[in-house]
């Protein structure tokens, strides 16, 4: 099959999945909710020469329209759990219960692999990281804490004070994570000279929905960084791309 039939196979797929998903009453978990998006998943995770940006105008408007559909049914899916995993004594001993637990042990894996190779030997391992966008199941955060950064210490940024504190009871009965998993209810813009204090700062892929949304977020960290830190960011390739924004390192040239 050649190439431009796989890919107009696929972008009418996703087309298909968008209409059905805009016109649900709500995002919130729901059997026709996760057999609609587990499709859309589905359908986008495998590896595709795709090129977003080579798709019609009123493809890419479908397509931003499904990246901020996607980002609230997964604040929707996170709350769910959260909500669920504080039900338990030890939230944390439970949290394989969310359904893509595994994929954020892989992530955090990788991510942790590329700090470990980008860090000075003077600023290893990071004394202070942050993270913009933690949500209400800041995964990436607790994982990084439990199993790969265990001196660290992590602020979470989250505009929404309601995540922040459903988050914060996640950790509350671990006397380790407790102590080192701050939250911080603002929005990440009204951070200045705070943000000279961490050594990492990562930036959740959905914090942005557009690239130039997210490019003001990342010239302001940026702004404010101490020179040597590093900034992480979260980017989409081929079909992925339907799912999460992407960011193009030539986006990146001539920020501070």
């Amino acid at each position: 099959m050649g190439s431009i039939q796989e890919r107009n196979i696929l972008v009418e797929k996703v087309c298909q999945i968008y209409d059905k998903i805009s016109k649900l009453e709500t995002l919130k978990p729901s059997k026709d909710v996760d057999t609609l998006f587990s499709q859309l998943v589905f359908t986008c995770i495998p590896p595709s020469s795709v090129n977003i940006l080579t798709l019609p105008k009123d493809i890419q408007e479908i397509r931003s329209k499904l990246i901020r559909l996607c980002g609230e049914a997964e604040g929707h899916l996170e709350a769910h759990f959260s909500t669920l995993l504080a039900t338990f004594q030890n939230p944390l001993h439970h949290l394989d219960v969310f359904p893509y637990y595994s994929n954020y042990l892989k992530l955090s894996r990788l991510e942790y692999d590329i700090l470990s190779e980008h860090c000075s030997a003077q600023s290893w391992p990071p004394k202070r990281v942050a993270f913009v966008g933690s949500g209400p199941l800041p995964l990436t955060s607790i994982v990084l804490a439990s199993y790969h950064l265990k001196e660290t210490t992590f602020h979470n940024y989250d505009i929404d004070s309601l995540a922040n504190a459903m988050a914060s009871c996640l950790v509350a009965p671990d006397p380790d994570l407790s102590r080192r998993m701050i939250f911080h209810t603002t929005d990440i813009m009204d951070v200045t000279d705070e943000l000279k204090k961490y050594d990492v700062i990562f930036l959740a892929a959905l914090v942005g929905m557009d690239i130039d949304e997210k490019l003001k977020v990342v010239q302001h960290l940026a702004a404010y960084m101490t020179p040597g830190s590093i900034l992480m960011l979260r980017s989409a390739h081929g079909a992925r791309a339907f799912l999460y924004p992407v960011v193009d390192p030539q986006d990146l040239r001539g920020l501070p």
